[in-house]
């Protein structure tokens, strides 16, 4: 018992606080379990056993009590417990959120403190951290005391692209989150993306005596509560229904021959490790007792089980992204929550060494952890050695092992730095809608391709017909997937000018420079004047272009490989240049703000194109030298709505603006444009 503690205990520690991961999730709910049947049977429970303790985040920083104590859910895995708890009284399900749970407070309409869960007891105040945190607001339409508890989490996308763009490689998006909030610069925690989702609220000083009510007085107030749904009759057989319609937003429709899913193209976006059902009464729910940790009544916890499955390995692959390279296992065939999978990710030589890893043959025990991603969870039976390639499988340079200074993580890095797999961000932009507008080809499908060698530059997405056949052939494809891709490769082969020049990802070269310069010059007259200057101020009197992008257009389009690159391209693709020149005058003069969904316009984009068109200049954030705002939410306390309101700057919703500046509305209506939390 006391070794299923301590092993417990360090491998808590390490997932609450950011450190390389010691075990899977599905290792700990088996090891705890064990753990719970020996303290069942003994009748005896150690005094550090985290059956009897909240798993504690140690955040360095000022240390402050809780209000309310925040303590954790008991779980299960059976419908039927869920049923038994319910008692027939009508329940919410939500998601139950794989991230770091932050307690936030409000007074008089403004935050107080932002404090992590800690022990539930204790936490740490991040209140300094908390305008780099999305969905935390810094005011609120409400004067009294207002408590809070959410839980801050990063997408599978935005994980991913944090992943490939550093060195410092984490596990998953949760110990990603824990980490960024160790930092001390509040640049580098906004650029993980981390986005707060309130599940509970607390307390507030107004009677609200239902759960689903509270959650829609959060919303008034402009906060973007977690998904819910109510069950009024809540009988074993309808809280399975409404788990397996949830379940299915986590895992997608099972595809047989999906075995190399990215969670990033699954229907939730936010890592999840099962569902909490709450009593609708909020009175009811506060008559039940506390038990260790666990309050009887405040909720439950339901996790999937993970159906694991035995196999043997076939060989090590590994893959190039950035500048690191990631052992993946390829395995025999097996069958998992109805798809067939032959690989996972191994994340890097640490979790290699812990796993013990060995070489073709070795037996492996596999799951789906959360029903969605593949992972080898030990090793049965080794056999032969795990080796460490000492060169690239991208372009043959030497390859070395790198240890982390902060976990200790030891990871593959390719050595030379013009390695097609380092440009992996800039191929993502190449094929992205505002780029090239190839669809079905996305970071992970060209990350294979760049591992294959059939992408090294851009011309090769527009050669990718010579290697059909085998491409067919590759796990997770097939005739007509190979057949979509290769279609959508020669649709795009005409392109505007814009696009065409966003995609080529030249430093400080976005949207707007882009079309700033395409204002001034056709594109094959702005090319041969940036190769032919010496000038690298030649641009700097456009407007909004300045010395500094002008001399990073000129340099790029200087550099040989560069110029190779591009005439490689234009041997592909055909260019057209539609006239960006202001076709009207009915917002001329006029700067606005775009912020929210957008339902006449496709999206923001074809919004901002009209407003240019008519003479009017499109920013980004709200100035003294803006004259509108337009959010259809009027209403919003945003913070761009309040800055408005304070600058007595007019918010104005679409219809307003088409009834004050525009021609007749977009005849189609559009899907809005953005994430499930945008």
């Amino acid at each position: 018992m006391q070794d299923l503690v301590d092993r417990l205990n360090q491998a808590a520690d390490a997932y609450y606080n950011g450190k390389n991961e010691l075990m899977t999730d599905y290792e700990w709910d088996m090891l705890f379990d064990q753990l719970k049947r020996l303290e069942d049977e003994t009748g005896e429970i150690l005094s550090d056993s985290p059956t009897n303790r909240v798993s504690e985040d140690n955040l360095a920083g000022q240390k402050e009590p809780h209000e309310f104590p925040a303590l954790s859910l008991a779980k299960t895995k059976k419908t039927e417990d869920l049923a038994k708890w319910a008692e027939m009284r009508p329940i919410w399900i939500s998601w139950k959120l794989d991230g770091l749970t932050l307690v936030v407070t409000y007074d008089n309409g403004k935050l107080a403190k932002v404090v992590t869960r800690g022990n539930g007891h204790i936490g740490t105040n991040i209140t300094h951290l908390a305008s780099a945190i999305n969905g935390i607001l810094p005011k609120i339409d409400y004067t009294g005391h207002v408590v809070i508890r959410g839980e801050a989490v990063i997408s599978y996308a935005d994980f991913e692209r944090f992943n490939i763009e550093n060195d410092e490689e984490y596990a998953n998006p949760r110990n990603l989150a824990s980490g960024s909030l160790t930092l001390k610069d509040l640049s580098g925690v906004k650029a993980r993306h981390i986005r707060w989702i309130p599940f509970t609220l607390v307390y507030t000083d107004e009677e609200i005596t239902e759960w689903g009510k509270r959650m829609d007085w959060m919303t008034r107030l402009g906060f973007q509560p977690v998904e819910h749904e109510l069950i009024t009759e809540p009988s074993a057989d309808r809280i399975q229904q409404v788990i397996d319609r949830w379940t299915l937003r986590v895992t997608g429709p099972a595809q047989p021959s999906a075995s190399h899913v990215s969670p990033s193209s699954l229907p939730f976006p936010y890592p999840v490790d099962g569902l909490v059902i709450t009593y609708d009464d909020i009175a009811y729910a506060s008559t039940g007792s506390v038990t260790g940790h666990h309050a009887t009544r405040a909720g439950l916890a339901f996790k999937w089980k993970d159906e694991s499955a035995d196999t043997e390995l076939d060989h090590i692959e590994w893959s190039c992204a950035a500048s690191t390279i990631s052992p993946v296992a390829v395995f025999k065939p097996v069958e998992l929550e109805g798809t067939t999978v032959k690989r996972a990710s191994l994340a890097n030589i640490s979790e290699c060494r812990r796993l013990g890893i060995a070489g073709p043959g070795t037996t492996l025990s596999v799951i789906k952890a959360n029903k969605i991603i593949p992972k080898v969870i030990r090793v049965i039976h080794p056999v032969g050695s795990f080796d460490i390639p000492s060169a690239c499988p991208v372009c043959g340079a030497p390859a070395e092992v790198c240890v982390s200074e902060a976990s200790g993580t030891e990871t593959l890095h390719c050595t030379n730095s013009s390695c097609p797999a380092k440009q992996l961000k800039k191929f993502a932009r190449f094929v992205s809608k505002g780029g090239m507008d190839v669809d079905g080809i996305s970071e992970q499908t060209i990350t294979r391709f760049i591992n294959r060698g059939w992408v090294s530059e851009y011309a090769d997405i527009y050669r990718l017909k010579e290697h059909a056949v085998p491409m067919a052939q590759m796990d997770g494809f097939g005739e007509k997937s190979v057949s979509n891709i290769l279609h959508s490769v020669e649709t795009s082969r005409t392109v505007t000018a814009q696009r065409f020049l966003f995609a080529l990802t030249i430093p400080m070269c976005g949207v707007d420079v882009c079309n700033r310069l395409l204002t001034q010059f056709p594109l094959e007259e702005l090319i041969r004047e940036a190769r032919e200057t010496t000038d690298e101020a030649r641009f700097a009197v456009i407007d909004g272009i300045g010395p500094e992008k002008s001399a990073s257009f000129v340099r790029w389009f200087h550099d040989p490989v560069n110029q190779h690159i591009v005439d490689e391209l234009l041997k592909e693709v055909t260019v057209t240049q539609p006239s960006v020149k202001p076709t009207g005058s009915r917002c001329q003069g006029l700067t606005f703000v775009v912020t929210g969904d957008v339902h006449h316009y496709q999206n923001r984009s074809e919004l901002k194109s009209y407003i240019e068109s008519q003479g009017g200049k499109v920013t980004g954030s709200v100035s003294k030298s803006t004259n509108y705002l337009i959010n259809n939410d009027v209403n919003s306390t945003s913070g761009k709505n309040q800055k408005a309101k304070t600058l007595s700057i007019p918010i104005i919703s679409e219809d307003d603006f088409i009834a004050l500046f525009g021609e007749e509305a977009p005849s189609s209506v559009h899907a809005a444009e953005g994430s499930l939390f945008d």
